[in-house]
């Protein structure tokens, strides 16, 4: 199945933005930015830019207060560039979802290497005499075997 007009739209504007960004803008405070995706609204007249960018939080400022300095003139080339009636206005905002895809996998690794760590109750089945370990949990399917 294809997909909507705005999708490939947004699609079509996140490749002119990214090589626009990286051959036509030369504003330092842009820095190391990704342009990850872009919504565009049903009537095609809004676009949602969304990026990523390296570096702490002030640098994650100036690449905003950058893109919107470059906003009108990426509008224009893409006006150029789209065969749309207008060109959308261009609305950035920084995408904190790969931020929280990290943090869920760093949490996920580290529970991982605390189970690693852990010893397995049922490894504990017999203590040192080879005798039942009354602390190990059993299970009673095997019994009835």
């Amino acid at each position: 199945m294809a997909s909507s007009r705005p999708e490939r739209i947004g699609d079509q504007i996140r490749v002119e933005i990214t090589g626009m960004l990286s051959r036509q803008v030369h504003d330092p405070g842009i820095g190391f930015l990704t342009v990850t995706r872009v919504e565009v609204t049903a009537d095609l007249q809004h676009a949602r830019v969304y990026y990523t960018a390296l570096g702490d939080q002030k640098a994650r400022r100036e690449s905003a207060r950058a893109l919107e300095r470059a906003s009108p003139f990426l509008r224009r080339q893409l006006a150029g560039r789209l065969r749309l009636r207008r060109a959308p206005e261009l609305q950035f905002f920084y995408d904190e979802s790969i931020e929280t895809q990290d943090r869920i996998e760093r949490i996920l690794m580290e529970i991982e290497q605390e189970r690693a760590q852990r010893p397995s109750p049922l490894s504990n089945e017999n203590n040192e005499d080879g005798q039942p370990n009354p602390d190990a949990v059993h299970d009673d399917r095997e019994d009835r075997d």
